[in-house]
């Protein structure tokens, strides 16, 4: 067996062990152990990449204590009917009708509960675009979301500017609610685990003003209408006194158990950042150096990072950034033998592909040429996905179940 492929099988399964150890149903379970029942009805309202796997946790925790409710997940991330459940797909990255449908599905739910009710609430990354009543024309509110995508704007920045133009997120969902209450299972995307921000925090007060919201699309000159422009300046919910909400799952743990994980399998890990966040080739071109600088220390090595980096589109390519990242380091690698770089994002999805990101290593670029592609055209053409197809460099696993954020691999193996 050549030491490429040993080098990959090392880099996948400590990919896969970390998605595996950061997967939602023990950790809702846990969250239940504090919930104390209400006198009236409970219902379930679960949302996100995650939200399906979440809300089969709670059910099977929980039975027939629950009155009903409805999961909203991204396409193709519904694994099976859920009894007593309405289980809805609709649109990610942008929403789509499906994504309204589903929330006012959610919103008639909550609305005519009394204080002796509660709500269930189950919250993962992808919230954002699955989760929506738009306060202005759906058509509008998709092209915002894509010049968004389009400008390099961080998470942080087009939740601020989505928040601001919804009647679901921004604490607006759980205001929706009251008198009932709300027990709040929130998987962490985002780092620092900001809970305003993960899935446009649609049941916690919103930190963001709409100040905030029209500093955003003045920076990026993103092109909005009247009616957009007067929604942004309505005030999301700044105290919510019916809310309780529980912590599982971040993007640290994802990391430390991609650590543990590269121990068990004979590599001294390096934690570099769980909180990596800027553009996703400059992230690889880094890790890409760090690896060619220990290529020759004569030990086995992994350096680890978790994150959520950004792509600025400028081409019309296809791809997702943890493939651009993974690509953007094999220059640096190029003919080393005992040198790899994955990256993926732990929902198993990245960009609008079907690949959960990329893996890189000493024979990519060589690989590249035979098809008469390089890095840097690739990367101009933001197509890092039909390259790394072409280098057989595509990890694909299918929908995780999970969502906490990305992680990325480099190991150096013992030459």
């Amino acid at each position: 067996m050549s030491s490429h492929i040993t080098l990959r099988q090392d880099a996948e399964a400590i990919v896969r062990h970390a998605i595996e150890r950061n997967l939602p149903g023990p950790a809702v379970r846990e969250a239940l152990e504090s919930l104390r029942l209400p006198k009236g009805r409970l219902v379930l309202v679960a949302l996100g990449k995650a939200a399906w796997d979440m809300a089969r946790a709670a059910v099977d925790e929980l039975g027939d204590k629950l009155d009903g409710g409805v999961v909203i997940t991204k396409y193709g991330h519904v694994k099976a009917p859920i009894e007593g459940i309405e289980c809805c797909e609709a649109g990610h990255p942008v929403v789509d009708e499906a994504s309204v449908e589903a929330t006012r599905k959610a919103e008639s739910l909550a609305v005519g509960l009394g204080e002796d009710d509660m709500v269930l609430l189950l919250v993962s990354g992808g919230g954002s675009a699955l989760f929506e009543d738009p306060a202005i024309p759906l058509s509008q509110l998709a092209d915002i979301t894509r010049q968004l995508l389009a400008c390099g704007a961080s998470i942080d920045e087009a939740n601020t500017v989505r928040k601001h133009l919804s009647r679901v997120k921004g604490g607006r969902f759980a205001k929706l609610c009251a008198p009932a209450r709300v027990f709040a299972v929130v998987l962490s995307d985002v780092l620092g685990d900001r809970l305003d921000t993960i899935a446009s925090g649609p049941a916690y007060p919103d930190a963001s003003t709409s100040a905030d919201a029209l500093a955003v699309v003045e920076r990026y000159g993103l092109e909005l209408s009247e009616k957009a422009l007067s929604a942004l300046q309505e005030e999301t919910p700044k105290e919510l006194d019916n809310v309780e909400t529980h912590i599982t799952g971040s993007v640290r743990a994802l990391v430390e158990s991609a650590a543990e994980a590269c121990t068990t399998r004979g590599y001294r890990p390096v934690v570099l950042t769980s909180s990596l966040t800027c553009e996703a080739r400059e992230a690889g071109a880094f890790l890409g150096a760090i690896a060619f600088d220990h290529a020759g220390d004569g030990r086995n090595q992994a350096f680890v990072v978790g994150g959520e980096t950004v792509v600025h589109l400028r081409g019309k390519g296809q791809g997702g950034r943890n493939q651009e990242l993974a690509l953007a380091a094999a220059p640096f690698i190029a003919g080393l033998p005992n040198v790899c770089v994955i990256s993926v994002g732990s929902d198993g999805t990245d960009g609008p592909t079907n690949a959960a990101g990329g893996y890189v290593d000493g024979e990519t670029v060589a690989s590249l040429a035979k098809s008469k592609l390089s890095v840097v055209d690739v990367l101009e053409k933001n197509d890092a996905y039909h390259a790394l197809q072409a280098s057989d460099g595509l990890v694909v696993t299918g929908p995780t179940g999970t969502n906490v954020n990305d992680v990325t691999v480099v190991l150096v193996r013992r030459a």
